[in-house]
């Protein structure tokens, strides 16, 4: 796994406050109760917070899993760069 993948991995574990046991990476939105909308926009404040991006309204409605948050975060950063 990558840095950024095992960040966003420990922001989504302690945002949507999971066990060991689930498996971060198969993740979508709904899957499981925490991720709600609450959960969701929760969410994306504390990735925003961690990795010093800032999401628009398109990528927020378009984070559906685990997968594509982390697709996006590596976009944001590549743009910074």
């Amino acid at each position: 796994m990558t840095e950024i993948a095992g960040r966003l991995r420990e922001v989504f574990v302690e945002t949507l406050d999971l066990g060991a046991d689930v498996d971060v990476e198969k993740l979508e939105y709904r899957g499981i109760e925490a991720w709600d909308s609450v959960g969701h926009m929760t969410l994306v404040a504390a990735i925003e917070d961690a990795f010093d991006v800032q999401f628009d309204t398109d990528q927020v409605i378009d984070m559906s899993s685990f997968k594509v948050a982390l697709d996006l975060v590596r976009e944001l950063l590549a743009a910074d760069a």
